[in-house]
């Protein structure tokens, strides 16, 4: 497993002001990780922010590249945030299809820890016929989009 990295701006900024609250702000991390499903291999790449007062951040993270511990994804059917829950929605992929159990939607989210032994907490989602069907109209739509823009119909065999 890889360090937890410390990833700047685009101007090589560590800590960022919040836009709400100049006295906070915040610090994105990621790590490169290797996940199993079953006994198919991928490697993720998760990022998470670590929040504070700016003067705490300033202390913590001036010198800093990486950190120990992990990054572990967190789910949920309990939103993790009360006054905005769909920030937080499992969407699978590009479908825009939110992640379900029933009826009710799954909630994701990251965090550090310094416990490299945390692991992941994942719910199951039951809804996969409707994200396959999602996937499967979209590739179609690729596909039909690819043929429509075909100017050449001197198609020879």
């Amino acid at each position: 497993m890889s360090k937890v990295t410390i990833i700047p701006d685009e101007n090589g900024n560590v800590i960022r002001q919040s836009k709400n609250n100049p006295l906070y702000g915040h610090v994105r991390v990621q790590q490169e990780r290797v996940v199993f499903n079953g006994n198919w291999l991928n490697r993720r790449v998760v990022s998470t922010l670590i929040q504070g007062k700016l003067e705490d951040l300033t202390l913590a993270f001036s010198n800093v590249k990486t950190l120990p511990g992990k990054i572990v994804v967190k789910e949920s059917l309990t939103p993790f945030n009360e006054s905005n829950p769909d920030r937080d929605l499992k969407i699978a992929g590009t479908t825009g299809i939110v992640c379900r159990v029933g009826d009710e939607p799954i909630y994701r989210t990251t965090i550090y820890t310094n416990d490299t032994s945390a692991e992941d907490v994942l719910v199951a989602h039951t809804n996969a016929d409707e994200i396959r069907s999602a996937n499967n109209t979209a590739v179609n739509e690729i596909i039909s989009a690819e043929f429509v823009n075909v100017e050449d119909d001197s198609f020879e065999m």
